[in-house]
């Protein structure tokens, strides 16, 4: 814990992907209320707040997450296609139909 409160920032990328355990919960609450005004937290997550009870599953444990996140924020919210999708796409288009390769 001591180590990550020492980066002037904290980046969590793909919050939400799955449900945190309790203890991982924990955890994680207790990261983000030490950095609470002490640091910068970005966060890269596919759901917005309301469902955030999905990671953690304790209402009060998310409210207070969230509560933390907000003030003193700003948040970004882009609705833009999957980079990480587009890219399997043309692999599997790539791979049915070799001949549409971009190779020159």
């Amino acid at each position: 814990m001591k180590q990550l409160l020492r980066f002037e920032a904290l980046i969590v990328d793909g919050i939400g992907y799955g449900t945190l355990s309790p203890e991982e919960a924990d955890v994680l609450f207790q990261l983000l209320a030490e950095r609470y005004e002490h640091g910068s937290i970005l966060i890269s997550c596919h759901l917005a707040f309301s469902e955030w009870k999905q990671i953690f599953q304790n209402p009060i444990t998310t409210t207070a997450v969230v509560d933390r996140l907000v003030h003193h924020s700003v948040i970004l919210e882009l609705d833009l296609p999957s980079y990480r999708l587009e890219v399997a796409r043309q692999r599997q288009n790539e791979e049915q139909d070799p001949s549409k390769t971009n190779d020159t």
